[in-house]
């Protein structure tokens, strides 16, 4: 299944000035978004009948909903395009979502596309008063580098649900190829039933680190999201003792990475 939402891209480019006020108007509304969900929908959707997890489903999936409003306003005021392929296969019990990280919205489209997610969110986002309110109703793992949040993500998995990880642990440096930390490998041999890769990139590359909000490109920039095939950790697990175990599906989800960017990449002629 493909999801696209592309129809505009043979038309012009919205001039430069206007996607300037629309990507301002953008980071607004998550912010504001981000206060009232904490300020006003939690509160109120803490008030309805049910247990724990009844009320982090709805957290999760409330999150999930407004993720997908918010792609579909920049969307919408031509900031982007974006093409979606193989989400149906997102959101299966104890799936381990692995995507590498070119920009700052990739976890925003990636939630939008799956309705009960876990993630492991960095740390500073918890204390950060505009997303701080989410993150805590949705109960996101914090990634704090510790022990203790390896056994959490690995409980999540174990428990069923679906968890997405970023193993880089922060935005991809434009022009270097992703490094990804081996803690999502060791995550996987400990609780996933699969791991599907998620190969993420935008053209041209914006919101990278350290590029300020303002600094858009010359046109409007497109979103690629492609699910790859699932991958069995069990098949590693039984290769070796954990340590090299983990080291070797690190390697093989390193280079089915650097292979289907390589493949993103533009040709010329």
């Amino acid at each position: 299944m493909e999801l696209a939402a592309d129809s505009l891209s043979n038309r012009p480019t919205p001039p430069w000035l206007w996607r300037l006020i629309a990507t301002g108007l953008s980071f607004a509304l998550f912010g504001l978004g981000g206060l009232c969900l904490r300020v006003v929908v939690f509160p109120l959707l803490a008030l309805l009948p049910g247990d724990a997890i009844a009320h982090r489903g709805r957290a999760r999936k409330t999150v999930s909903r407004l993720f997908w409003l918010f792609v579909q306003f920049m969307y919408r005021s031509g900031v982007l395009t974006y093409e979606v392929q193989g989400a149906e296969r997102l959101g299966r019990p104890g799936q381990l979502v692995i995507a590498n990280h070119p920009s700052l919205i990739d976890v925003v489209v990636l939630i939008a596309q799956i309705r009960d997610a876990n993630c492991v969110v960095k740390q500073s986002l918890w204390e950060n008063p505009f997303t701080r309110g989410p993150i805590r109703a949705a109960q996101y793992i914090s990634n704090n580098g510790s022990a203790e949040m390896l056994d959490e993500a690995a409980e999540a998995l174990q428990q069923g649900q679906t968890l997405i990880i970023f193993p880089e642990g922060t935005r991809t440096t434009p022009g270097q190829a992703p490094q990804f930390h081996r803690g999502a490998a060791s995550i996987a041999l400990r609780g996933a039933r699969l791991v599907t890769p998620v190969v993420i990139t935008v053209s041209p590359t914006t919101l990278t680190k350290a590029e300020p909000w303002y600094r858009i490109p010359a046109r409007r920039f497109h979103f690629h999201l492609r699910v790859g095939e699932d991958i069995d950790p069990q098949v590693f697990a039984a290769r070796g003792a954990a340590p090299i175990a983990s080291r070797r599906l690190n390697d093989h989800l390193h280079r089915h990475f650097i292979k289907e960017l390589a493949l993103d990449e533009p040709t010329t002629a």
